[in-house]
């Protein structure tokens, strides 16, 4: 499958079929269209209205969803007239995204690793914004360097001068309330246990690694790969809001520009 989107970058699935599976497409593959029962995915609209108010956007631009999963938001906003390029590593979700964007044609979807951004010489410079919201990708990697890779992707994805969102874990919160999963504070990686379902009602056992940050890490991991930071909040899905940094929020919502 070779097809060319609405912002001509190419829809294929090339990225990670010779590559090793990362583990979060399992989990996918099991839950498919479930996931969207879950309670994090109910905000979709608040979460959109907040990002386009916040970053000025205007329908026609070019938006970069990373870690798209099922193209929630993807596909609001190319409702609202924003022509949409989402990726994601699971090829289920893909496909889930591509079928309920059949009568949008400015919403296209790719199955691609995020951490293989930068050798991604055809979306450079592409897109008026770039949005990775709810761990689609950054932070669900297990090791520094890759969520280093996926901002240095998605800043050179970016125009000059145009901007991000995207969230992270509070490391704060995990190790005061997230008490039923353990934390490695040398590598600042959550760990849990839960169960899954399919969308038969299948339960499964899952393993999930979830890569936590301070608001000073993440400023000065944005500002390695380049990236201005204009606010880090303290923020929850379906509640996004520039409200100061705390240890009381799961999330952390950060905005930040590629410099001319």
């Amino acid at each position: 499958m070779n097809e060319i989107g609405a912002t001509g970058a190419p829809r294929d699935d090339r990225a990670s079929d010779d590559d090793a599976r990362h583990w979060f497409e399992e989990l996918a593959d099991h839950m498919g269209e479930a996931y969207l029962r879950y309670s994090f995915t109910k905000g979709t609209v608040q979460e959109v209205d907040f990002v386009v108010e916040r970053l000025g956007l205007v329908p026609g631009q070019r938006v970069l969803d990373v870690g798209c999963g099922p193209g929630r938001h993807s596909l609001e906003l190319a409702r609202r007239g924003f022509v949409v390029h989402g990726i994601d590593i699971s090829g289920t979700f893909v496909e889930l995204a591509r079928a309920a964007a059949v009568d949008l044609p400015n919403a296209t979807f790719e199955r691609f690793d995020a951490r293989r951004l930068p050798e991604r010489p055809d979306l450079a410079a592409g897109f008026d914004a770039v949005i990775c919201l709810c761990q689609g990708a950054f932070g669900l990697m297990t090791a520094n360097d890759e969520d280093e890779r996926v901002l240095l992707g998605m800043r050179e994805a970016l125009v000059p001068s145009g901007r991000l969102v995207v969230s992270a874990f509070n490391a704060y919160f995990a190790v005061k309330y997230h008490l039923e999963a353990s934390f490695d504070a040398d590598r600042g990686v959550a760990h849990e246990t839960t169960e899954i379902r399919s969308p038969a009602g299948t339960v499964r056992s899952a393993d999930l690694w979830t890569g936590c940050y301070t608001p000073r890490e993440l400023r000065l991991l944005l500002a390695r790969v380049g990236l201005v930071v204009e606010g880090v909040w303290s923020s929850e899905p379906g509640a996004f809001a520039e409200r100061a940094a705390d240890t009381e929020s799961p999330e952390f919502l950060v905005l930040a520009t590629r410099p001319n």
